[in-house]
């Protein structure tokens, strides 16, 4: 099989967001007050899959900072998620390429969070060899700064990812079971749902046991390169206890669609080191039954290119996959 196209999906502009003039006076009054000047230009972030607040913020004073909002009433989920990530943020070794929290606050009924600011680019794709290079060498430094997580980090009880696979990653199982429906597959593939069973329960039997943290959520959109060409780690709402790996793989998706050599960038990558033979296997398959289960069931209150990038994510995983597995 061929590698897929470059993804149908502008990842520098999925997101749908309000805007800060439609935030609620009193909410725009406070972050101004708690940013120590006015707001006067507010630079809403492209990137993402919610439909949450999220910009770059100037004041009068020449200040600047990032913020992220959400109402508690209608969107309970996102206030969850960025209360979380805020820990998360506080709680990261320094000196990390992820941005660093400020402050939160509760105003008007929503929940802020605030961040330093960090002016880049979402990576290009096809990947340029330098972005690409410098990324994964960022994460490198991040999977080596969570092998062994601060106790104040694994003290927030956040989750394990055996226990999140056995729960929620099993998605070809329940599609063999018919409790889920059969994405779309070319017609080689339709015969291979016992393997692919088989290859994604490795995944929570190789995640047990490991202490060490990740990032949960690694994609393309969650990095930024900055005017140094330095990459910047953003959106760390999913941080739980797993292997480097499994983040790599997730990475990597989008090197395979842009035609390079993704097999050697994941076994040379350190973050691999001591890895099952089979572990990026058990890990595609794992992200092509999420993608592909979940592109069909994308909430309402998600972007609406979100089902476009699921889609695509899990035809280039399973697509690596029976490449890898000669399948034909």
């Amino acid at each position: 099989m061929s590698p897929p196209p470059l993804p149908p999906v502008p990842y520098h502009a999925s997101a749908l967001r309000p805007s800060w003039p439609t935030l609620p006076a009193a909410l725009r009054a406070a972050v101004g007050e708690r940013l120590g000047a006015p707001v006067v230009t507010a630079r809403v972030a492209g990137a993402g899959f919610t439909r949450g607040f999220a910009a770059v913020l100037e004041t009068a004073d020449g200040g600047r900072a990032f913020v992220k909002a959400a109402p508690a009433v209608e969107q309970p989920h996102l206030v969850d998620w960025y209360a979380r990530e805020a820990a998360i943020l506080d709680r990261l070794p320094v000196g990390l390429p992820a941005p660093r929290p400020r402050w939160t606050l509760h105003e008007a009924g929503w929940f802020v969070l605030c961040t330093d600011a960090v002016d880049g680019h979402t990576p290009r794709l096809p990947w340029v060899a330098g972005e690409l290079d410098a990324t994964l060498t960022g994460y490198a430094e991040i999977a080596a700064a969570l092998a062994d997580p601060p106790a104040e980090l694994t003290a927030l009880g956040l989750p394990h990812l055996a226990d999140l696979a056995r729960s929620d990653i099993l998605w070809w199982e329940e599609v063999a079971a018919g409790r889920e429906p059969t994405p779309p597959l070319p017609t080689p593939l339709l015969n291979r749902l016992p393997e692919l069973v088989e290859l994604e329960s490795l995944l929570p039997r190789y995640a047990a046991g490991v202490t060490g943290l990740i990032h949960g959520d690694l994609r393309v959109d969650n990095v930024l390169i900055d005017a140094d060409g330095r990459p910047w780690f953003c959106d760390w709402t999913w941080v739980c206890s797993g292997p480097a790996w499994f983040d790599l793989a997730g990475l990597l998706l989008t090197a395979y669609a842009s035609g390079l050599d993704a097999d050697r960038l994941f076994a040379a990558h350190p973050a691999t080191a001591g890895a099952p033979p089979d572990a990026l296997d058990a890990t595609l398959a794992a992200l092509a039954g999420y993608y592909l289960t979940g592109a069909a069931a994308a909430p309402p209150t998600a972007s609406p290119h979100l089902p476009a990038h699921q889609r695509w994510s899990g035809e280039q995983a399973l697509d690596w996959l029976a490449r890898r597995q000669a399948w034909g």
